[in-house]
């Protein structure tokens, strides 16, 4: 039994007393969770392992799941940096038998990746199982589970590609991951005994040392951005996706307006392209470049000589369709009104230009 279930039974036996006066007090207003719904939601899977259930998946199938499930997202092979920074990518064999990733340190690698950074195989697991796929969470069977995570595995070079993982071996991998020495628990955060002490605390020393100065302060505060040029507008103009009140502003990182171009022309591009990165048309449709779907470059080409390609084209957007493009569907976009899928459409057979 999990710690999260230990404490959510311990709460209600020994608030049961508490919880009969109440009912004495308001009929009919609440009641012990049953055994059933406590179960529902004690699925968490510790660092040890505990709590894993059982099950297995191999890399085939969870290329397949890939595909339906996670491609969209997170790139055919865990490199897309349309919605999410990539999953994989920024590991090194060096890594795997330190348990350290370099890449870390040194910065070489532009993005920290998801298999850069998780000391532990439960991570991956844990939230996969309760939080993916985005649009339906828990909707993924374990063994399904399982056999994602092992493709995952694979695209990061840990495991072959006839590989079956299982609550039977999962352990063995866990040794394997890039990052696995690197969480640590010798910090002033983690209070208790030291290692030496028998403990994995550190008494709770603190683990900085801080001196106020309060001289040469500065008067003014510039935001910048240490993202290189090519990854500035992954995720879309960050300055637009921040609340309009407070003080704090993010950081402009869309397309910027060409020096020349007409101003009108800057506003209307820029505009529509603030829409499709805000729709997340962005996450599957590359300005020239199929990701999930065609590149608009694609979709322009295809129906530029189509008298009623706008009406068509905005009729797709509002319902979706497949077998056009191949076999993966695009849903419904009800998200975009009308207003905007007729922009949207004009602006992708004009060129879809960035700016």
């Amino acid at each position: 039994m999990s710690r999260f279930s230990k404490t959510l039974i311990g709460l209600m036996v020994a608030g049961t007393a508490t919880a009969v006066f109440a009912f004495d007090r308001y009929e009919n207003i609440g009641r012990p969770a049953t055994p059933a719904e406590v179960a529902a939601w004690d699925i968490d899977v510790r660092p040890d392992l505990v709590g894993l259930p059982e099950g297995s998946g191999n890399v085939d199938d969870g290329m397949d799941l890939w595909e339906t499930h996670c491609a969209s997202c997170h790139g055919v092979f865990g490199e897309s940096n349309e919605v999410f920074t990539p999953l994989v990518g920024g590991t090194r064999a060096d890594d795997i038998e330190t348990g350290r990733v370099a890449a870390l340190i040194d910065q070489s690698f532009p993005q920290r990746t998801t298999m850069m950074k998780v000391p532990t195989i439960s991570t991956l697991f844990d939230y996969i199982r309760r939080a993916m796929p985005w649009t339906s969470p828990k909707s993924l069977s374990d063994d399904e589970v399982y056999a994602i995570l092992a493709y995952m595995l694979n695209l990061a070079d840990l495991v072959p590609a006839d590989f079956e993982l299982s609550h039977e071996n999962i352990a063995e991998i866990q040794e394997r991951l890039p990052n696995r020495n690197g969480m640590t628990t010798d910090h002033g955060m983690w209070p208790g005994a030291s290692a030496a002490e028998g403990g994995i605390g550190n008494g709770g020393t603190p683990d900085v040392q801080n001196v106020i100065c309060m001289e040469n302060c500065k008067t003014t505060v510039e935001i910048v951005s240490a993202l290189p040029d090519y990854a500035q507008d992954a995720h879309g103009n960050l300055a637009e996706q921040h609340r309009g009140v407070g003080p704090v502003r993010g950081v402009p990182t869309g397309p910027q307006p060409e020096e020349g171009a007409a101003p009108a022309e800057q506003s209307s591009a820029a505009a529509v392209l603030a829409i499709a990165n805000g729709k997340g048309c962005m996450a599957c449709h590359g300005l020239a470049n199929k990701i999930v779907g065609p590149g608009y470059n694609e979709i322009e080409a295809k129906y530029k000589d189509r008298p009623d390609a706008e009406t068509y084209l905005i009729g797709k957007v509002k319902s979706g369709g497949s077998g056009v493009w191949g076999s993966i569907p695009m849903p419904p976009q009800g998200h975009v009104t009308d207003e905007e899928a007729q922009a949207l459409v004009q602006w992708i057979m004009s060129g879809a230009k960035a700016q």
